[in-house]
């Protein structure tokens, strides 16, 4: 599949997601078999004013390639000089634009989600952004505002117009959340009615579920978000599932704690261990969904403060429950 002029050799998409989809998650399902990566959300205004912690977030593994950085914010000018510092600090191959984040401090600003309210205005800042940066430039929306206003139709016909070289559409309402049930068919309706591609998210729990949001909704790819959460084997059986292959099986429990110690690692060295760790607290409790017995360590992991912990802990888990 091509977004623009970048392959992508894969229909397989990591959600971007605010405080999980960091450089060390993200490399561990590339890994597994993300094909498409992608920062959590960054604002554009942190960016113009240059602010460090910000830049933090935008951190590329070695050889992320094809990456997308994702920018925020309602201001054209703004989100423009945003685009081009984002791509000249990160070399990522494809600029996002989140225009479906249902977040109150988003927005409330007037960004994210809330840019579904004004098309206008958000082909405007597709526009300003198209023109500001060389590579191809996405944007992720929802269904609509809320049930009186589903125009996820008419605001891709928009942005397409705008100069978006694909769109990615979560299939609730702003008003949703995360709440109730995804509605794939406006995401069927969108990939009729645009000639960009379309990648389908919202309610991916499995990998079957892949097939099956690829199939009734005919999109080019799948975005996995939630359903990955400890679980980035998800990748690796989705595209077996596409393949043609049988749906291997997750590893044993003692091999999922390396891995996810291994991503804990990975954090430690991009952003400095105290923070990793912090971090690592509710991922660590993510990796053991559904492990019989296990509240007794998900006690001891929201205590973690070094990796000495994460090493004890692990210690733990793989005497006892593995």
């Amino acid at each position: 599949m091509l977004i623009g002029n970048v392959v992508i050799d894969s229909k397989l998409s990591l959600a971007p997601m605010a405080g999980v989809t960091d450089v060390a998650f993200r490399q561990i399902c590339a890994e597994m078999g993300a094909g498409l990566t992608c920062t959590e959300l960054v604002s554009s205004k942190a960016l113009c004013y240059k602010d460090k912690k910000t830049f933090s977030l935008l951190q590329q593994f070695p050889g992320e390639h094809p990456a997308a950085v994702q920018i925020f914010g309602n201001d054209p000018v703004c989100m423009a000089e945003a685009a081009q510092l984002a791509i000249e600090y990160t070399g990522a191959d494809i600029l996002d634009i989140n225009m479906g984040c249902p977040m109150g401090k988003i927005v409330n600003n007037g960004d994210g989600a809330a840019l579904m309210k004004d098309p206008e205005k958000a082909g405007r800042i597709v526009e300003a952004v198209v023109k500001a940066v060389q590579v191809p430039v996405t944007a992720k929306f929802r269904r609509g505002w809320d049930m009186g206003s589903c125009n996820c139709v008419e605001f891709a016909k928009t942005l397409e117009a705008a100069g978006v070289s694909a769109v990615a559409v979560h299939g609730r309402t702003r008003a949703q959340v995360y709440g109730g049930n995804a509605d794939w068919n406006c995401i069927r309706e969108v990939k009729e009615a645009v000639k960009v591609p379309v990648i389908a998210n919202g309610d991916i729990w499995e990998a079957k579920d892949v097939l099956r949001i690829l199939q009734h909704t005919k999109a080019d790819m799948a975005m996995i978000g939630r359903g990955c959460f400890g679980n980035p084997w998800i990748f690796q059986q989705a595209k077996a599932l596409l393949e043609g292959n049988p749906l291997p099986e997750l590893p044993p429990l003692a091999e999922r704690c390396d891995v996810a110690v291994r991503q804990f690692e990975l954090a430690a060295q991009a952003k400095g261990e105290r923070v990793a760790i912090l971090e690592a607290r509710k991922h660590y409790c993510w990796y053991l969904k559904g492990v019989s017995h296990s509240g007794y360590y998900k006690e001891q992991i929201v205590q973690m403060n070094t990796l000495e912990d994460v090493y004890r802990v692990t210690k733990g888990i793989k005497r006892d429950l593995a």
